[in-house]
């Protein structure tokens, strides 16, 4: 089956197998977030970016296989309705950034900051602090080399736009400009973006969008 990233809460998760990773994408509700979970295919070790909803659901995707980490990518509350229950259960380590760790429902043991690196079994990922959506709001970046980059950037980079700032200039201002120099100027057109909401994008089916993005202020 060939990947899309077109998923619908209450259906399966859409699955794309990597050389060295496999990504699964699932749509969870009321609020239609993305939760992702990432499985080393060397080890067999996972990570779940966003415990978001759900955790029934979530859980029966992890089914028996380890997981030794989960991400939240900021600090909104559909983000991480399900993480206390799915850390419990599994016993993964929580991590997030400093600047959002205190608003989640439960401790981090982990906070990462901007470039830190984060192991799944064999597989390195690369937090990406993205500031403006929330304080501590971070992307994760997957590098394969010739065998393509992969960007799962929360709620900081959509289809046809950033993340929401509530209509704050200097907040949009830090975010665009974020996501320009630490995204768009840094990797190219190929790479694939996992957003915390909706459908998948590229950098390439973005880009020429950035102008206007920036004119229109959100």
């Amino acid at each position: 089956m060939t990947y899309t990233g077109d998923v619908q809460v209450g259906g399966p998760a859409d699955v794309r197998e990597l050389p060295g990773l496999t990504i699964y994408k699932l749509a969870v509700g009321p609020y239609d977030n993305n939760s992702y979970l990432l499985r080393c295919t060397e080890t067999g070790d996972g990570l779940l970016i966003d415990a978001a909803a759900e955790a029934d659901r979530l859980l029966a995707l992890i089914a028996d296989q380890p997981i030794s980490a989960i991400v939240t990518t900021h600090q909104h509350g559909d983000h991480w309705q399900a993480l206390e229950q799915v850390s419990k259960v599994t016993g993964a380590q929580i991590l997030a950034h400093s600047l959002d760790a205190s608003a989640l429902p439960v401790r981090v043991d982990r906070t990462i900051e901007h470039g830190d690196r984060i192991t799944v079994g064999a597989v390195t990922l690369e937090a990406i602090h993205l500031r403006g959506h929330t304080p501590g709001s971070i992307a994760l970046l997957y590098d394969d080399g010739d065998n393509g980059r992969h960007l799962f950037t929360g709620d900081s980079l959509f289809p046809g736009g950033v993340g929401n700032t509530q209509k704050d200039p200097e907040r949009f201002e830090q975010l665009y400009t974020d996501v320009v120099e630490r995204i768009f100027d840094r990797l190219p057109d190929q790479t694939w973006v996992y957003p915390g909401h909706g459908k998948d994008t590229t950098l390439g089916a973005e880009r020429p969008s950035l102008p206007e993005w920036k004119s229109r202020g959100w």
